[in-house]
């Protein structure tokens, strides 16, 4: 028999106190939660760590992957991180100065078009590979079939809620 768990007792826990309230979501919700708990917070710690803030590697891992010459318009960046354009103004700001990007004036009235410096591309390179690596880390319990397994069964979760919620998406994993 397996162990419980405090999804498992926060279930019973209901189904004993409230008998007719619908608990079966607890099972799923409860522990996806948790899991985003733990992995935001192990995902901040090695990023303190390695001296760089979530929404820092947001924006330099999303030119990274944008793929040479590593260059967005401040709009392209705010849709494909889900951030307001206000918090990209922020965040470009804050890696300019740290000289992490450089600012132009973009090709159309009133764009800017974001870049990554050589000090960013080589910390997005050196952080992202130690975060992967530390991340399957963290999955390392399940084999690759099942981690392929739950892959798809959260790709299928997720697209279904976000048909009944919309297509709005917290900026981090775990933040709140």
């Amino acid at each position: 028999m397996e162990c419980q768990d405090a999804a498992d007792e926060i279930a019973l826990a209901w189904q004993r106190e409230r008998p007719s309230a619908p608990t079966d979501s607890i099972d799923v919700v409860t522990r996806i939660w948790h899991l985003a708990t733990l992995f935001g917070a192990q995902r901040r710690k090695l990023l303190s760590g390695l001296g760089v803030d979530m929404a820092t590697l947001d924006l330099l891992s999303t030119l990274r992957r944008s793929g040479a010459p590593y260059c967005l318009s401040t709009r392209e960046i705010a849709q494909r991180t889900m951030v307001t354009a206000g918090a990209v103004s922020q965040r470009v700001a804050r890696a300019e100065r740290e000289g992490l990007v450089t600012r132009e004036p973009g090709s159309l009235p009133r764009s800017v078009t974001v870049s990554l410096t050589k000090d960013g591309h080589h910390l997005v390179e050196s952080t992202v590979d130690q975060l992967l690596t530390d991340e399957l880390e963290l999955i390392s319990g399940l084999s690759t079939a099942q981690r392929a397994q739950l892959a798809q069964l959260l790709k299928l979760l997720l697209a279904d809620v976000h048909t009944r919620v919309g297509p709005t998406a917290p900026t981090h994993v775990g933040s709140v």
